[in-house]
């Protein structure tokens, strides 16, 4: 019977390895010290298999990949270096009972092999958030196999379910394993990192290092995804995911380093298990989103209230809803463009309005966008009745576009932006959880319209009230 040795949170930025950094690599020199560390643990500990959880795998916003090659293969020549080459025997064994255990409960997985590779263009080999802890392990201590996981966008809950699929398969094989937990911390530290500073990057920071320190897991599960979001981090489903393989767990631990040099922050830290307990984590990790859900409903405005009555009516009559009674002046007399916004674990889950008004008045604009949002948004599956009570609302009321000549004339927080090319236009709101600057806001918004940056195109602001 197989069982969890410990587990690790380990950085990944490909600078820190010598041969690539090419002495670049000292600035980081907290970070190499940790890393060290961390590969000189898990010789000490010998674990037969290492479960590494990767941010920069095959990602998909609806299942879980996990490498099903028998020889799991990588490098570095993304980054320039044609020397170093890695070759791990994969543990099948172990990969096929995660598997099934996650499929039991319902949580959809990509197995990785050269065929879906291949069927949805994705990388085969290893990726850097894999590649640069084994680097370091390899230094040390050599006699293991792997398992590869990237982790999917999923609900908090649902990564921690995964991760208990992880903890019961290692106890069906006869493996003892370490989890590594691949992530950097905040990309906006400064703006000498991959994007622009934004002081929302070291508070994440901190308080995830806060967390890590006290050896809460369930903190990690529940932390804020809001704040994750606006610090551009990479790790932190990795961690809910290791959260899960920690479940009823007494744990000791220990954060080694955390700096931020180039601009993003790396931690690491070391989980051991000191002995185990009945606590079921999954039980106040449902009562803490049920917490958070009644606290938000309890201070929605008429707007956000109709919105979110507009969908639920629609999604169980398949009808429009009939205007409610006693509505503000503002809503059934002013005509503006709205947008209607849904969001689920944190994460967008439809968003769609117009840029002018095109109904009798605001409440009736609402009614039909947040219906809209929930079952006619070409990026998502229709909303269904069991996501309702999962889902947040909110609703910008849009001032009218005005045209401006650059961008010196936006303001990301303050400002949204249309742009448009002849019958193309696309529109980003402003105030955009991880839209810190104007370039990536007009960059997102000539995305969503086809437009090239390099073509000539024409662009408008506008404000917005947001209700939420």
């Amino acid at each position: 019977m197989g069982k969890i040795l410990g587990g690790y949170l380990f950085p990944h930025p490909p600078i820190i390895i010598h041969e690539i950094g090419q002495g670049e690599e000292i600035k980081a020199t907290k970070t190499i010290e940790g890393v060290k560390y961390l590969a000189k643990d898990i010789k000490n500990k010998a674990p037969k298999t290492i479960v590494v959880i990767t941010p920069h795998g095959p990602l998909f916003t609806d299942a879980i990949s996990i490498s099903i090659e028998k020889e799991l293969k990588g490098d570095f020549l993304k980054f320039g270096n044609y020397e170093l080459k890695f070759k791990v025997e994969n543990n099948l064994e172990l990969a096929y009972k995660i598997i099934r255990n996650a499929l039991k409960e319902n949580i959809m997985m990509a197995q990785v092999n050269e065929e879906l590779a291949k069927d949805y263009n994705i990388e085969l080999n290893l990726d850097h958030g894999t590649l640069v802890p084994l680097y370091f392990v390899d230094k040390e201590y050599k006699d293991f196999k792997l398992i590869h996981i990237t982790y999917g966008l999923l609900s908090p809950r649902d990564l921690y379910r995964f991760g208990k699929c992880i903890k019961d398969a290692i106890g069906e094989v006869d493996d003892d394993v370490v989890i590594i937990a691949s992530g950097d911390l905040s990309h906006k530290l400064s703006d000498e990192g991959p994007y622009t500073y934004s002081p929302y990057g070291k508070e994440y920071d901190n308080k995830i290092i806060e967390v890590l320190r006290s050896g809460d897991m369930e903190k990690i599960v529940n932390f804020d995804l809001g704040l994750a979001e606006r610090a551009r981090e990479c790790g932190l489903r990795s961690m809910m995911i290791m959260a899960g393989t920690l479940d009823k767990a007494n744990l000791k631990t220990e954060v080694l380093s955390y700096e931020g040099p180039f601009g993003v922050g790396y931690g690491t830290a070391k989980v051991d298990i000191i002995g185990y307990n009945d606590e079921d984590i999954l039980d106040k990790i449902k009562a803490e989103e049920k917490r958070k859900i009644t606290a938000i409903r309890e201070k929605e405005d008429q707007f956000v209230r109709l919105a979110r009555s507009s969908l639920e009516y629609y999604l169980k009559n398949e009808r429009y809803m009939n205007m409610p009674e006693n509505l503000g002046e503002e809503l059934l007399n002013e005509r503006k463009a709205v947008f209607v916004t849904l969001k689920k674990n944190g994460m967008l889950r439809g968003c769609i309005g117009s840029t002018e008004p095109r109904e009798k008045n605001i409440a009736t604009e609402i009614i039909k966008y947040a219906v809209y949002a929930g079952t006619r948004d070409p990026r998502f599956e229709r909303v269904d009745l069991n996501e309702l009570e999962e889902l947040v609302y909110s609703v910008d009321v849009l001032s009218e576009p005005e045209p401006i000549n650059n961008k010196n004339e936006l303001d990301a927080e303050r400002y949204g932006v249309i742009v448009t090319k002849g019958t193309r236009s696309g529109l980003l709101l402003p105030n955009i959880e991880g839209v810190d600057s104007v370039d990536e806001q007009v960059r997102i918004a000539l995305g969503k319209a086809g437009i090239r940056d390099n073509e000539s195109y024409s662009m408008e602001r506008f404000e917005v009230i947001r209700h939420h």
